[in-house]
């Protein structure tokens, strides 16, 4: 194995087990809540802040972002070490070696959403998708949050806004100059995160899907 793919699977291994770590779950049990049990059953922002409040979900949000940039941060700079001789901009989306980044930006989408502490579910892998976008080219979520905002302002439909955010990953990705290697790790997250959004997407087209709201369950009844 040469010290490139070593790298490429410690960091992706790294990836993969940090952004399993459920803390919408572990903010909302510090509340008492298992969102497990209410809401969409969804450990993400959306449902701890219904079913907790705006306070854990903003926790949550950053929890999650920070995860995925931390590890994003950190795999890159494992594989600037041992293959490129401390250039971490060797690890850029751009060169012909931004397959590598990419990779690890799936394998965070990957360990939100298949989490290895919840019997491989977890998220829905927005939050943690955003701070992973922060680590693999900082202009990307910039993007990504225009789309979401655009769809959600008007419609109030969270899960529409992340859904249209995720489709739009590889447009943005083009538009950002990466080449087409990099694009197979995030047109295969964005498919992930799309899957993952597979009952709201058949909600949205019955027209039963809840529109954003940070009321608690029990004010909803």
């Amino acid at each position: 194995m040469t010290p490139l793919m070593a790298a490429l699977l410690a960091g992706m291994i790294l990836c993969y087990l940090v952004c399993g770590i459920p803390f919408g779950l572990v903010i909302a049990k510090l509340h008492g809540i298992d969102v497990r049990s209410v809401g969409s059953h969804n450990i993400g922002a959306t449902n701890v802040g219904r079913s907790v409040g705006v306070k854990a979900a903003v926790a949550t949000l950053i929890a999650d972002a920070a995860k995925a940039l931390l590890c994003m941060v950190l795999a890159r700079q494992l594989v600037a070490n041992i293959a490129f001789g401390g250039d971490y901009a060797m690890t850029n989306p751009q060169t012909s070696f931004g397959w590598v980044s990419s990779l690890f930006y799936l394998a965070c989408i990957c360990g939100h959403v298949f989490s290895p502490y919840l019997h491989f579910h977890g998220g829905k892998g927005i939050s943690a998708g955003f701070g992973a976008s922060l680590g693999l080219w900082a202009p990307l979520p910039l993007g990504l949050l225009v789309v979401f905002i655009f769809v959600v302002v008007p419609t109030r439909f969270v899960s529409a806004g992340s859904v249209a955010a995720a489709a739009s990953l590889p447009f943005w990705a083009l538009c950002f100059g990466f080449p087409s290697s990099a694009l197979y790790g995030l047109v295969t997250a964005a498919c992930i995160v799309i899957w993952a959004h597979r009952d709201n997407i058949a909600k949205l087209a019955r027209g039963e899907e809840k529109k954003f709201s940070f009321h608690h369950e029990e004010e909803d009844k």
